[in-house]
Order: structure tokens, then sequence, then C-alpha cells
């Protein structure tokens, strides 16, 4: 079972910002480091307005694409490489 929470990596220690449920003691993790930031829309060629238009029509896509069953695309051009 696969399970996200956020958190923030402070003084060499990942603080989470919500308790998992039902997770158990020693349960193992794999933590990734987001870079902070904004990211600069004019340089993807795109405005606010365009920005706020596309996440709206790919919002219906949210629950399925953040389902577990995605993470097989992950890391796809890897995966699809080695093969």
């Amino acid at each position: 079972m696969l399970v996200s929470v956020q958190g923030v990596y402070r003084h060499g220690k990942i603080e989470l910002m919500e308790q998992p449920a039902m997770m158990r003691d020693e349960t193992r993790v794999v933590v990734t480091f987001l870079e902070s930031g904004l990211i600069d829309l004019r340089t993807r060629g795109i405005n606010e307005k365009q920005a706020a238009e596309l996440r709206a029509q790919l919002a219906t896509f949210t629950e399925d694409w953040d389902s577990p069953e995605m993470s097989i695309y992950d890391n796809y051009d890897a995966a699809k490489a080695k093969s």
C-alpha cells in the first residue's frame, strides 16, 4: 500500500504535516525532495490565465492520476529503455 504525506526537511529531520492513518511503527519510507519555488510560467510559454484554465480542465483526471496504479509511469522512460 502506498500512502503520500507532505512534510518538511528541517535540521536533518523530516517533519510530517499530518500523521498517516493506520501506519505501523518501523514502516519503511522513501523520501523525495522537491525543489521549492514557483514555476516561471512565461519561460514555458503560458500566462496565468492559461495556467488556471489548464488546471481546471485537468482537474477531472486528478483522482485517476493520483491512484497507486499510476506509479507504473513514474519512471516509464527508464523502464522502457531497460527492456
